[in-house]
């Protein structure tokens, strides 16, 4: 294992003139981080994001990098991993970091090579790090998990002893060593947080018991949860659902839903309250242009659900209104609540569509307020925001090519949410504010 370390001098470049992104006038765009060897390829995608003090650490399909965001407009690198195994999806709790790696590996270490999804002595799983050094950062285990770990997300236990990961993870296949069908379940590993090496698989609980005998499900995409609510949503392919997890090893599934519109269940993310959901759809897997004219505003987009009892009522759609050329790849995609006392605000990436500002308070017509948008990107692959987060008064943004984007938003709507400070967020866990 090793890091690339020393890079404290590293850091914001100013934003080049010739790039002319497109702004709306309540958005200001801060800073952007370049990526950099060995993260400069454009198959080097960049991934998720997560954040604790003043840190950000982004995930990349060839590892991670770590970033001191003390001063949000002047980030700077303070390592980079080389860990290859895509997505890399990051989540962070106390001295330790997560990795989702969903490929088949030749081994669990950073040094593997790509291995045969037919071959039961491939990997793939959870990596765990040691992040006490930041500039430093060190492999500690690797859990593997039935179909690998697309996503994952962290669920603290109620003593304040372990955390729980909920892999998802979908696309079953009768050829595949490690991924046979139905995958109509979850892997649950246990990390003790005094003894993160002994982290393992606790339970594998089957969410849709019913379909025994039936149609099967292929797995979940990603999970949401609320722990002080004992409430997840989970985007689980061809549905969306709520679950109770009031027993962290033993979720049910509470509520199902599916929606016409939706093609791929992306994501999901609660309001403050509870009482609201928004799903996510997916449409062509980020890889297709479907912000366009044809594609139309409900499909590809957000759908929001109320929480009723026990149903889940669908309200109104939303999706951007800027209309993209066909050949941007352009969808829903990771997104983060704004603390707004009283408003259902959130900020969202659209990969080439950009990252957008939503008001939801009005779920029967959720509304854009704000907006950053680069020029349609010039390379041969797949661009533009994956995730964008609210975090400290700023948004970061994960741009797949670019690196790392700082935005500001000032707006009356969301200003008091720069009031609010956090000292950890990982987007897929939720507390109240």
């Amino acid at each position: 294992m090793s890091a690339v370390a020393g890079l404290a001098l590293l850091g914001a470049v100013p934003v080049q003139a010739a790039e002319k992104p497109e702004a709306s006038a309540n958005v200001k765009h801060l800073a952007n981080v370049p990526k950099q060897a060995p993260f400069a390829t454009e198959d080097a995608y960049n991934t998720d994001l997560a954040f604790q003090g003043r840190y950000a650490y982004q995930g990349n399909y060839n590892g991670f990098t770590v970033y001191d965001i003390g001063d949000p407009a002047k980030p700077r690198i303070l390592s980079r991993v080389s860990c290859p195994g895509a997505q890399n999806d990051v989540s962070v709790l106390g001295k330790l970091l997560f990795l989702s790696v969903d490929e088949s590996r030749s081994g669990e270490s950073c040094s593997s090579d790509y291995g045969s999804p037919t071959d039961k002595k491939s990997w793939e799983g959870v990596r765990i790090f040691d992040i006490s050094d930041k500039s430093r950062p060190k492999y500690l285990k690797a859990v593997k998990t039935a179909c690998g770990s697309h996503t994952h997300t962290l669920v603290p236990d109620k003593k304040g002893k372990a955390a729980y990961l909920y892999v998802s993870s979908y696309g079953p296949g009768d050829i595949l060593a490690g991924c046979k069908p139905p995958h109509d379940k979850i892997s649950i590993v246990k990390v003790p947080l005094d003894k993160p090496a002994a982290a393992k698989v606790v339970a594998t609980p089957v969410l849709f018991p019913e379909q025994s005998g039936g149609p099967t499900t292929s797995g979940c995409h990603d999970i949401t949860v609320y722990p002080a609510k004992d409430l997840a949503a989970g985007a689980c392919m061809g549905d969306g659902v709520l679950l109770d997890i009031a027993d962290r090893e033993k979720p049910k599934v509470t509520t199902r839903v599916t929606d016409g519109n939706f093609a791929f269940w992306h994501s999901a993310t609660f309001n403050n309250a509870g009482t609201r959901v928004i799903f996510t759809d997916e449409l062509g897997g980020g890889a297709m242009g479907v912000c366009d004219k044809s594609t139309g505003p409900e499909r590809g987009a957000d759908a929001v659900y109320d929480i009723s009892g026990s149903t889940l009522v669908k309200r109104g759609y939303f999706k951007i209104p800027r209309v993209q050329d066909k050949r941007q790849n352009c969808v829903a995609h990771n997104g983060s609540l704004l603390p707004v006392k009283g408003k259902d605000i959130m900020v969202q990436a659209w990969y080439q569509g950009g990252v957008s500002f939503v008001d939801f308070t009005d779920p029967d017509k959720p509304q854009e307020i704000g907006y950053f948008e680069r020029p349609p990107y010039q390379g041969r692959d797949i661009a533009g925001s994956w995730s964008a987060y609210y975090y400290n008064g700023h948004v970061y943004s994960s741009d797949i090519q670019k690196g790392l984007d700082v935005l500001r938003i000032d707006d009356p709507r969301t200003d008091p949410a720069k009031k609010v400070t956090l000292k950890i967020l990982n987007t897929q866990t939720q507390y109240g504010y």
